[in-house]
């Protein structure tokens, strides 16, 4: 056998390298012939662990493998690994426990949160588009599942919802608004829906535009005309009026949307 030949059987039969896809130390080529950096090989990794979560079927709250048995099962370094976790986080997809290890999240709307509150802020200062479109989503999905809670209306809580109105209507006689008691309305009207995304929804909604009443001129909402919209709110719910319950609820974000349809505050 000739060396040239000798050196083809070895190249044959030797196993190929294994190279690390996910390591942004690494740099791979793309399909087009263009090289690509930390910056993919970061959304890879991030890919790579949210597909090991649904493969495994981990729910939320239950436990990732350790740092080392991901670097070892994902061929990457503890940095880039790291670096993965942290935006993972951002997003809510997985919860970084210092000490106790890193668990699936169960806070995935914490990411649109922040970006809502951001753009939010920014909307405070300018013509406050933004503002009025999130509160047309929140009205578009409350004013929809008019129906859907008159269908469940038996397994509605109304002894809460009239405790939180008549809290509001107490507040209002002395000029203050209740806002503890505006959500506990809004969360025991929804919940025997039993949809935990619709909750969650709302109460991203609710929180965004609550970091931002201070901030915003007021209109005609009142602490006694605030009580007022949530009142006529139950009271059509009791009467089981499909129509009058969704013009309440109408009627509601028109009032709040009021306060965004003017000029923007202007800073001192």
């Amino acid at each position: 056998m000739s060396a040239r030949e000798a050196r083809e059987r070895r190249a044959a039969v030797q196993p190929p390298m294994r190279t690390c896809l996910v390591d942004s130390a690494a740099v791979t080529t793309s399909a087009g012939g263009r090289r690509t950096g930390a910056r993919a090989n970061q959304r890879a990794l991030q890919e790579a662990i949210t597909r090991l979560i649904l493969q495994r079927g981990l729910a939320p709250g239950a436990p990732l493998p350790t740092e080392f048995e991901l670097m070892q099962e994902l061929e990457v370094s503890r940095h880039p690994l790291r670096e993965a976790m942290k935006a993972l986080e951002a997003q809510g997809i997985v919860d970084i426990r210092h000490g106790y290890g890193t668990y699936v999240g169960s806070a995935v709307l914490s990411g649109l949160e922040a970006g809502l509150a951001f753009r939010g802020a920014l909307s405070v200062q300018g013509d406050h588009t933004d503002i009025r479109n999130l509160l047309e989503v929140r009205e578009v999905l409350e004013s929809g599942l008019v129906g859907r809670v008159l269908a469940v209306a038996d397994e509605v809580d109304l002894d809460a919802l009239e405790a939180a109105v008549a809290e509001m209507e107490r507040e209002a006689e002395q000029g203050r608004y209740a806002p503890a008691q505006d959500w506990a309305f809004h969360e025991t009207l929804y919940r025997p829906l039993a949809n935990a995304l619709v909750l969650d929804l709302l109460q991203v909604f609710w929180r965004v535009f609550h970091t931002l009443d201070e901030q915003l001129p007021r209109a005609g909402d009142t602490p006694a005309v605030t009580a007022g919209w949530h009142r006529r709110i139950l009271s059509a719910l009791r009467a089981g009026d499909e129509p009058g319950m969704r013009a309440a609820v109408v009627e509601h974000f028109q009032g709040i949307r009021a306060r965004t349809s003017g000029r923007p505050r202007s800073r001192s």
